[in-house]
């Protein structure tokens, strides 16, 4: 998230430009390698927070396209990187339509160049905080059926909205708008009650004077009435995760399920859940 949306501001970090940074992208400025390297420098391993996040989202809309929703919002979406949302629903569903939102300008810079010939793709610049306005948009208007299923992510969003921002309404606000059959997909910092969670919310909170760590039953709260899916509400590595031989994407995770948990694959949690 970016408060001052609209204007690209190379010495001001940002959210999205620093995860893009972490994640071995190229569209960054110095101020936010200089975040991310704390990241890889003083707390070793969360850079580990990044790719499981992706790698959780890559299988979450794979599973979602597979069960035949055909409609995605992305909600704070970042920089385009490997396997973005329209690309692995396409991968398994014909016709899928996504509208990527993110408030920071150089996101829908960079992402309207991408899907400059796309048609059933879209990148809106609007803010998560104000969900009313991105509902009535003309390019939602455009590509989403609201009558049909449609699959709301919410990818390491949330915990970038204190809790007087009421994350719960916003994600309460979609689940009004969607029919029966429609699904949710979060991923959430989680609270660790350890040296590892304190040290990354504090310099989150100090760089961008936001963000929230929130327990499992706090993040379980957010999908209020929804039926959540197997396998629940779990570490992002262990959330449904393929092995070598499932793996068809760059950014599949592999191996995880057999492998022993580290305090940083902890710090992130992802469930799934449908609208009865």
């Amino acid at each position: 998230m970016n408060d001052n949306a609209g204007v690209v501001d190379p010495n001001t970090p940002s959210i999205a430009r620093v995860y893009d940074y972490l994640l071995g992208g190229k569209d960054n400025y110095p101020v936010d390698q200089k975040i991310g390297d704390h990241f890889k420098v003083d707390l070793p391993g969360s850079v580990a927070i990044a790719f499981g996040n992706r790698q959780a989202l890559v299988r979450g809309v794979r599973d979602i396209a597979r069960s035949g929703v055909k409609q995605f919002i992305d909600l704070g979406s970042g920089l385009p990187t490997a396997d973005n949302v329209h690309q692995v629903a396409a991968r398994y569903i014909d016709g899928a339509k996504v509208v990527y939102i993110d408030n920071d300008p150089i996101v829908l810079a960079h992402g309207r160049s991408l899907l400059a010939t796309d048609d059933s793709t879209t990148v809106v610049q609007a803010d998560v905080r104000e969900p009313e306005q991105i509902r009535n948009s003309d390019e939602v208007r455009r590509l989403i059926d609201f009558d049909q299923p449609v699959a709301m992510v919410f990818s390491a969003i949330l915990h970038h909205l204190n809790d007087d921002e009421d994350p719960r309404g916003v994600v309460s606000y979609w689940c009004d708008q969607i029919p029966s059959g429609s699904q949710v997909f979060i991923s959430h910092f989680r609270s660790g009650g350890n040296a590892e969670t304190e040290a990354a919310e504090q310099k989150l909170q100090s760089t961008f004077g936001r963000g929230r760590w929130r327990t499992d039953d706090e993040i379980r709260e957010l999908f209020g009435d929804l039926e959540i899916l197997a396998p629940g509400i779990v570490p992002a590595v262990l959330w449904r995760p393929d092995t070598a031989d499932e793996s068809d994407t760059p950014m599949s995770s592999i191996g995880t399920a057999d492998r022993e948990l580290t305090v940083w694959d902890q710090l992130i949690s992802a469930g799934l859940a449908r609208k009865p």
